[in-house]
């Protein structure tokens, strides 16, 4: 039997704006169980990056239930959460977020400083070298392309070991031939660690190497 990683129902989002009240989430109920790999497809403004950022915490939805690894997120405060996603989850944005005066290695080690462990240096240093980064480690991204900006970020998103990983939008900002090799590195550090993953995205190419596709289309999901 599959293990459920992360189930929601009946998510309900809305924003006010000077003239309505607009609609983010309406009624998504969702489960995605351990390994899966799960894109969320859909035009900007569908709802897409709104849903992620409140199944990994960041965000709370108006109404309804979130349970990320058997925790109801919508019982737990904000230092409750962080804690869990320090301890579980990766992240993987488009921007990257890399810190600007911090080396590769030092970006990669970061969650351990945000753990209060003491650094791993040595695995910083294999995941690098796993992302095709092991001559670039102590470069500031001020150094590194975009291509290798997003693979640093990838590697610090593996940092400890998360049981599921969010990306949004992985390959926005990289041209065909750095998003399609980013993409081969995110599934196989997914079958390496058996990470489950939920990805936000407009490329096809990345939502067809998932296992589910969902659809969303002005706050309504759909399966594909």
């Amino acid at each position: 039997m599959n293990t459920s990683i992360i189930k929601a129902k009946s998510l309900f989002k809305a924003v006010s704006t000077n003239q309505e009240q607009l609609t983010i989430l309406n009624d998504i109920n969702l489960e995605v169980t351990a390994g899966e790999s799960v894109a969320v497809v859909g035009a900007s403004g569908a709802g897409k990056s709104t849903l992620m950022m409140i199944l990994a915490g960041l965000e709370s939805s108006d109404d309804g239930e979130v349970e990320l690894l058997g925790q109801r997120l919508d019982r737990m405060n904000d230092e409750e959460r962080a804690a869990l996603r320090s301890q579980s989850i990766g992240f993987v944005f488009q921007n990257f977020l890399l810190i600007p005066s911090l080396s590769a290695l030092d970006n990669v080690t970061l969650p351990n400083l945000l753990r209060g462990e003491s650094i791993n240096e040595d695995r910083a240093t294999q995941l690098l070298a796993s992302v095709g980064l092991k001559d670039r480690i102590n470069h500031t991204p001020s150094q590194l392309s975009g291509g290798e900006q997003q693979r640093v970020a990838i590697a610090r998103a593996f940092m400890i070991n998360p049981k599921v990983l969010f990306a949004d939008e992985p390959t926005g900002n990289l041209d065909q031939k750095t998003a399609s090799s980013v993409i081969d590195l995110l599934f196989e550090l997914n079958e390496r660690h058996g990470t489950t993953l939920v990805l936000v995205t407009h490329d096809e190419k990345l939502a067809q190497r998932c296992s589910r596709r969902l659809s969303m289309r002005a706050g309504i999901m759909e399966e594909i």
